[in-house]
């Protein structure tokens, strides 16, 4: 079945009413692959009668999800050729269609509207295009008369939620499921087991729900930092909470009526405190509260772990079963006897090797179940079998080795898919673990990165985003960070590469706001906070300014260049501007003459170390080498996050020399750092300045100390300054930046006057 009454969007730009346009909303996320509007519309009945193939026949009540329509009477379409030319139609497509297995067509004219797909995973999808435009208009009742065509770039389109670390009840799982299937979202990865608390009834294994379900602290941190003890269900300050096998098999089928596989994910080797401490036997030590790990040498580990498996099989139907396998602690099998004797039986070379043996051992298990394993990148060292598939987390180094090794792969990169870092400027916000990713960040990425095979694209399945709830402690907090980056992640893992557009998408984004107000979503609101990026041009030795928000319009930006307050009179921020003078800018966003977001100040140097030789007596770690050499003198200062590849990261004291090449007039010396206590990031003790002639005897000629306290986690800046009493001249300037706390110091630009 064919739709012929359609027009071209440009075409139809210059020919319809423009009514039309004012009165429709399509800005759909995540973005079809082509829609075209046409002439006229259609009234959507309260109570339609739905004409359907039989097999979308339960596909179609989700018709009643759409805000127009309070519920649906179906009549099974037995022969296409028959189907009504009116009304609402669900309809399996044909060969002479030429519509792709997992794509959907829909077809709206002011006679009715017809769905068209060859599967039920398409038709629901195609259901909820038409849910999501019901409610993106003022009207829902009335949609203009419009053909869409669409299918997903990748098959895996996943979210992944964390109830051990803070449990999140079971009408809000199911709140999830909602917003998921809205945006096309298929794959809930629910992680259910962790040492902050067990969450899903054993029935072979009742102290796991009894006891390991339930906390000492409500929060994640405070228990912690106090003791991690577990406690009797019923005991007085018990926090936690578990689903029950029923609850669980409910949104399993609940997902799955939606179109979404629900992954259960039961960790192993390690992140197993809570077990262990209920059963200690299946520890190394055979005490409770002594290690993270199974022992991998004990054969009650693996009955236990098969034990669990069986029933969690049972309830979960879904291909993966999701065994963690991340971040364990291998130290104790090191000394464990029975995991040497096991080691030196099976001839394994390492304790690597003793994880993938029972990875090995559990992924023959559940595919003796007919299932398959996932676990994250770790699962990767000391070999895998054939059939699992892989999460590359710790960037995207194990996606691409095991894809081009066979291996199917889902990519959840910390860079850009871990949403319980900070979203915008961390000063502003509640705690959360770190990082700094925007929704802009998440939008940028592609899950297929450069260095796959060709032939080996086909391996990655799709990509996730992880919401680890260490900072989440309650599912108002949850939200927020889930959303609206989750509907950035629906695009990147529907709609083609070349039709992503970050300020088309930014421009759609408006329209779903209200979509997240009408499911009471506690989402992050877009800050009025000014941005600022500066490019520094080493030729003409001048800053280009470019102001930004997270609204839509920057047009309400006003500034000042002069170092004074900005207020509605100050210059309206158009365009990028250059200055070639050290310059202090003031930024704010105005409303109706109000500034209603604080003051950014950007200081901007252009300085005289700028272009010049550094050399390292300590060289920056490995991993935050930002731009080598270059980074210190290169005139570009770093932004929120020290992964920006601006600041440099050192584990030693940072002790660097500038050459001038000849004798400069010496007047300050500044460096900036930044301090964020919780991934281990401090300020320095002291900032020592020398000075030389030769390069080999220095002179001191000040110290600053540092004066912000490590007690608070709150992300920090300092510029560090040395303004000496009267100039001095000299050829070389040494800095030396002590690091007490032996943690990181993070520094992005060494500032001579």
């Amino acid at each position: 079945m064919r739709f012929s009454h359609s027009v071209t969007l440009v075409l139809l730009a210059g020919l319809l009413p423009l009514k039309i346009f004012a009165q429709q909303n399509f800005d759909l996320i995540p973005k079809p692959s082509s829609l075209t509007l046409a002439v006229g519309s259609y009234q959507i009945p309260a109570f339609p009668k739905v004409y359907v193939s039989e097999e979308f026949i339960n596909a179609s009540q989700l018709l009643t999800e759409h805000p127009a329509i309070t519920s649906i009477t179906t009549e099974i379409v037995k022969k296409i050729k028959k189907a009504p030319k009116e009304g609402i139609r669900i309809l399996k497509a044909e060969e002479t269609d030429k519509l792709d297995k997992a794509a959907y067509r829909i077809g709206i004219t002011d006679k009715g509207i017809v769905i068209l797909a060859h599967e039920v995973a398409p038709a629901i999808n195609a259901i909820y295009t038409l849910v999501q435009l019901g409610y993106l208009q003022d009207n829902p009742a009335q949609i203009n008369a419009v053909d869409i065509e669409d299918q997903p770039s990748f098959s895996y389109r996943g979210l992944h939620l964390d109830p051990s670390r803070h449990f999140i009840p079971f009408p809000i799982m199911k709140k999830f499921v909602d917003v998921m299937a809205l945006y096309k979202l298929n794959n809930l990865h629910w992680h259910l087991t962790d040492g902050a608390g067990w969450r899903l009834e054993i029935k072979k294994y009742p102290e796991l729900t009894n006891k390991a379900a339930w906390r000492t602290h409500v929060k994640w941190k405070d228990w912690w930092n106090n003791g991690r003890q577990y406690v009797d269900a019923g005991t007085p300050n018990a926090s936690g909470g578990f689903y029950t096998q029923d609850q669980a098999r409910e949104l399993v089928a609940y997902a799955a009526q939606r179109g979404i596989n629900v992954i259960p994910e039961v960790e192993m080797p390690g992140h197993s405190e809570e077990v262990l401490a209920i059963y200690p036997e299946l520890s190394c030590s055979g005490k409770p509260y002594t290690q993270s790990e199974f022992c991998v040498g004990n054969e009650k580990t693996y009955e236990f772990l098969k034990n669990v498996l069986d029933e969690v099989i049972a309830i979960f139907p879904s291909p993966y079963i999701h065994i963690g396998g991340d971040e364990a602690d291998k130290k104790h099998w090191k000394t464990c006897p029975k995991c040497q004797a096991l080691k030196a039986k099976e001839g394994l070379k390492s304790e690597e090797e003793l994880q993938s043996y029972l990875i090995k051992q559990m992924d023959e298990y559940v595919q003796s179940k007919g299932r398959k394993i996932i676990g994250w990148d770790e699962i990767l060292e000391g070999g895998l079998t054939k059939g699992a598939t892989v999460m590359s987390w710790r960037g995207e180094s194990g996606g691409i080795n095991s894809a081009n090794a066979g291996h199917d792969v889902i990519m959840t990169p910390g860079s850009h898919l871990y949403f319980d870092s900070y979203q915008t400027d961390p000063r502003t916000q509640p705690e959360t673990i770190g990082g700094y990713l925007p929704i802009s960040k998440v939008y940028e990425y592609n899950p297929i990165p450069a260095a796959i095979q060709q032939d080996k694209i086909k391996h990655v399945l799709g990509a996730q985003a992880n919401l680890w709830a260490e900072y989440m402690p309650n599912y108002q907090q949850l939200e927020y960070m889930a959303f609206p980056r989750t509907l950035a992640l629906a695009e990147v893992v529907w709609t083609k590469a070349d039709l992503k557009n970050w300020p088309n998408f930014h421009k759609r984004l408006q329209s779903h706001y209200k979509i997240l107000q009408h499911f009471d979503i506690n989402y992050y609101r877009p800050s009025y906070n000014v941005k600022a990026s500066v490019d520094f041009d080493a030729k003409k030795a001048s800053n280009t300014v470019t102001l930004t928000t997270e609204q839509l319009h920057a047009d309400n930006i006003r500034f000042t260049i002069d170092g004074s307050k900005p207020t509605y009179q100050a210059t309206p921020y158009n365009n990028s501007f250059d200055l070639s003078v050290p310059t202090i800018v003031k930024a704010a966003y105005f409303l109706d003459s109000t500034q209603v977001g604080p003051i950014e100040t950007i200081q901007l140097d252009v300085h005289k170390a700028i272009g010049k030789a550094v050399s390292y007596t300590n060289k920056w770690d490995d991993g935050y080498p930002a731009q080598k050499e270059l980074t210190l003198t290169n005139g570009v200062k770093g932004g929120l996050t020290y992964q920006d590849g601006q600041w440099q990261g050192f584990l030693k004291d940072l002790d660097v020399v500038v050459d001038f090449e000849r004798r400069e007039e010496i007047n300050s010396v500044a460096m900036n750092f930044m301090q964020i206590t919780g991934p281990g990031v401090y300020m320095p003790g002291e900032f020592k300045v020398l000075l030389s002639e030769n390069g080999r005897t220095f002179r001191e000629v000040g110290i600053v100390q540092n004066d912000v306290s490590d007690q608070d986690p709150t992300l920090t800046f300092k510029r560090f300054e040395l303004k000496l009493a009267k100039p001095q001249q000299a050829r070389f300037v040494r800095v030396v930046a002590t690091n007490p706390k032996k943690g990181f110091l993070f520094a992005d630009e060494l500032i001579v006057y």
